[in-house]
């Protein structure tokens, strides 16, 4: 037998060899799971290739009666939005009378026929070509007699000094870049065929003509948004124009709810991801933030900032990624399942965001996330930490604080999806008209992008808002510029329709 202190070359060699064998074994896994991501990708769906947590859900039901009953409730449901859309659609009543020749009684001939009742009734729904106008404005002058006074008509109201353009033209050049993602060259051709002589450079200019009337209100929305105990954030790059080649750039989405259930988004634009956009707006601001693992964000958290709000989604993204290399990520991604499954069963008996709301996470997600966390615990020592199911285990593991901080407040949401939600118009607006001219254009986009999905996260129709508040702006009291805001301007209106129809 050898004396421990024996020098055994071989030893040292085995343990080389199992260093090397585990190095590989991770660099094996890891290309792997990139493999099995790029099949996904040039083979798989080209829809939402993850399946979402509600379909899911809907797919575990408990019997083919409830199944059906869902379905009974989404139909209904359709059919009531197609009703209240109905009364809500502009309505012209066409009349149809009986023609001469046809004027007898098919039974005896007699020509003395009277109405029978209002008629029969059919809707048909037809297109009807929108159409610019050009409005030659006259002010009427007036002149007396003695030949030293001379009164003159208010002239007309504008968004700019002298501008050709009236504030429903500029609402629906800000609305088809906003809300349709048209590029302005488009638009340009469209308004041509309209008879309206333009050019993309005009509708450039009037759309940042817009941006800076509006300045103000979504100055004033952004800073509310920070003032708010909860808030959603994300990010997106967008390309900005250069000499050579683009630049890449960012427009950030900051978002909350309000007690009445009302959505306030908005956006900032930056040339660069550092966390300078995050503290100039949620600088010194106290609450929680719903972010992902972006180190951007943590100038404005802990510990003298805002509480950190992980995100579900993403941590399931991750473990279904792992999936084709490591099929015992399922066992993670039934534990994320359960998790939504409580959330879906809140917002079935109408308790999201109450106390019952927290009492029941506390009763069922926390022994849910008691056990993943020792599931995690179990599974890290057994895989590559470079490998995709080492990669999703690590990820989770450093993010477990704050991604289990819902359970005790009911006003944190499980994910941040509404932010992601928010920058897909931006997205698809980055495959439209590719890039932003400067960083002063993307600043006048974040401000109207902002304005317009706030209007339709609110039910608000944009153009006529816009068309609105593009002429009041200018006369409105600034410390109530509040009152201007989408989601304030839907009651107003309410309002004042009710009284109205009080009157």
């Amino acid at each position: 037998m050898l004396p421990q202190n024996h020098f055994c070359p071989w030893r040292e060699e085995a343990e080389e060899l199992k260093a090397e064998v585990g190095r590989i074994g991770g660099e094996l896994a890891t290309l792997q799971g990139q493999m099995a991501a790029l099949q996904r990708h040039v083979f798989g769906r080209k829809a939402e290739r993850m399946p979402s947590v509600a379909s899911q859900l809907r797919q575990q039901a408990a019997s083919p009666e409830d199944e059906a009953a869902r379905a009974a409730a989404a139909l209904e449901k359709r059919r009531e939005r197609s009703a209240r859309k109905a009364q809500e659609a502009p309505t012209r009543e066409v009349r149809h009378a009986v023609p001469p020749e046809a004027r007898h009684c098919p039974a005896c001939g007699s020509e003395d026929l009277k109405p029978l009742g209002k008629g029969r009734t059919s809707v048909v729904y037809e297109y009807v070509p929108a159409f610019f106008e050009r409005q030659v404005h006259v002010q009427q002058v007036l002149t007396c007699a003695c030949g030293q006074g001379v009164v003159t008509a208010p002239a007309p109201q504008r968004v700019v000094d002298r501008g050709a353009y009236g504030p429903g033209f500029l609402a629906h050049v800000v609305t088809s870049k906003c809300a349709d993602a048209m590029p302005l060259h488009r638009l340009a051709q469209r308004v041509e065929r309209g008879g309206v002589p333009m050019s993309r450079s005009t509708l450039t200019d009037l759309f940042h003509q817009s941006a800076q009337v509006l300045l103000l209100l979504s100055s004033h929305l952004l800073q509310g948004i920070a003032a708010a105990e909860v808030v959603w954030a994300d990010e997106t790059p967008v390309r900005v124009l250069d000499v050579k080649k683009t630049r890449q750039g960012y427009l950030w989405a900051f978002l909350t709810q309000t007690q009445q259930g009302e959505w306030l988004i908005g956006y900032r634009f930056s040339l660069g991801r550092a966390s300078t956009t995050p503290k100039d707006v949620l600088g010194g601001t106290r609450g929680a933030l719903v972010v992902d693992a972006y180190t951007g964000y943590n100038a404005v958290t802990l510990p003298e900032g805002r509480v950190r709000v992980g995100c579900w989604a993403h941590v399931r993204r991750r473990f279904f990624d792992a999936l084709p290399t490591a099929p015992e990520a399922r066992e993670a991604l039934d534990f994320i399942l359960a998790l939504y499954r409580v959330e879906a069963q809140a917002r079935d008996a109408g308790l999201v965001r109450t106390d019952a709301h927290r009492e029941l996470r506390q009763q069922k997600s926390a022994p849910v996330l008691a056990a993943l966390r020792a599931w995690l615990e179990e599974q890290t020592p057994l895989h590559p930490p470079k490998g995709p199911l080492g990669q999703a285990l690590s990820y989770a593991r450093k993010q477990w604080d704050a991604l289990t901080r819902f359970v005790s407040d009911a006003r944190l949401p499980l994910d941040n999806n509404r932010s992601e939600a928010a920058l897909r118009k931006a997205a698809l607006g980055r495959k439209n008209f590719l890039f932003v001219g400067h960083e002063a254009a993307g600043e006048n986009l974040a401000g109207l992008y902002a304005l317009v999905a706030t209007c339709e996260a609110n039910g608000v129709n944009p153009e006529d808002y816009l068309a609105d508040v593009l002429l009041r702006v200018q006369t409105h009291p600034n410390a109530r510029i509040g009152e201007l805001l989408p989601h304030e301007w839907k009651r107003l209106r309410a309002a004042d329709a009710s009284q109205r129809l009080a009157s």
